[in-house]
């Protein structure tokens, strides 16, 4: 019973009252506190230790909680709960991803809204909160591959926010290079590593690693090796490579399609009239 209480505690601090007329019941009376405080409290491990088997629960709640707050645009509480959400419970890669998106990519629009909207606030100043908002889901993301060091997810969640958010090429490509090294990456990760390459005008390395690529992937359609090789081609034009020393897909590179039927046939029927003809 103390267990159960101390949860409903914990549950009306860090949260503002839920419209459920029973919750209300449960929040009423309970003062008001700082949820830095009570993140204090969990980084020392005084609740944490306590709640047990409860903290995946209660991450789950308070995700959802979090999605409130996201919809109301609260940035600074919002910050504090993702930190929360993760600190309770860091196994899902989920809470780690989804929160550093909101983060990076939702809190600089809210915040350029805040200050006159796109038309108003000088690019400049839009960089500046782009960058401050992406350091902060970098920092969470890096929190996160302590508890996740193989992950492919996080450090390509990394590579796509200096990418698609910072328009950082080469950062991007480093994070998209860690990201294909981890066990089980996508096949595109490092097919874009390659193309973030010819982005800087580094042909000829990306010439060097496409070509080592097609070698050492497997023969899989989700590889996509002819849209590398394809690429290969490119650069090989690009960089005025002789024919002579152009790439070749080793052997076991070039997948030969299999016989129809309609062809066995008829080879069948071509050997075995030769055959009959012999025989006369």
């Amino acid at each position: 019973m103390c267990l159960v209480l101390l949860v409903l505690l914990v549950l009306g601090v860090v949260t503002r009252p839920i419209e459920a007329p029973a919750w209300n019941l449960v929040k009423a009376g309970q003062p008001e506190m700082n949820l830095e405080a009570i993140e204090g409290s969990l980084g020392q491990g005084l609740v944490v230790g306590v709640l047990g088997g409860f903290r995946a629960v209660m991450a789950d709640f308070l995700w959802i909680r979090t999605n409130t707050i996201w919809e109301r645009r609260d940035r600074v509480k919002l910050d504090a709960m993702v930190r929360l959400v993760t600190t309770l419970d860091p196994r899902p890669d989920f809470f780690w991803i989804n929160g550093a998106r909101m983060i990076a990519y939702d809190v600089p629009n809210w915040r350029i809204r805040e200050e006159g909207g796109y038309t108003d606030v000088p690019e400049s100043r839009q960089q500046e909160l782009d960058l401050e908002q992406a350091e902060q889901a970098f920092v969470m993301l890096k929190r996160g591959l302590e508890f996740h060091p193989e992950s492919a997810k996080l450090y390509l969640e990394i590579a796509q926010i200096y990418l698609n958010r910072l328009d950082d090429i080469p950062n991007a490509a480093k994070w998209f290079l860690l990201a294909s090294q981890q066990p089980y990456a996508p096949f595109f990760a490092a097919r874009i590593y390659g193309e973030l390459l010819r982005r800087q005008g580094l042909n000829a390395e990306a010439y060097s690693f496409l070509k080592q690529l097609h070698r050492d992937l497997p023969d899989d359609p989700y590889a996509q090796k002819p849209i590398i090789l394809d690429r290969i081609r490119e650069l090989e034009g690009e960089l005025e490579v002789p024919v002579w020393e152009r790439f070749q897909p080793q052997a076991s590179d070039t997948v030969v399609p299999e016989a129809s039927l309609q062809d066995k046939v008829r080879a069948f029927e071509q050997a075995h009239s030769h055959d009959h003809g012999h025989a006369h």
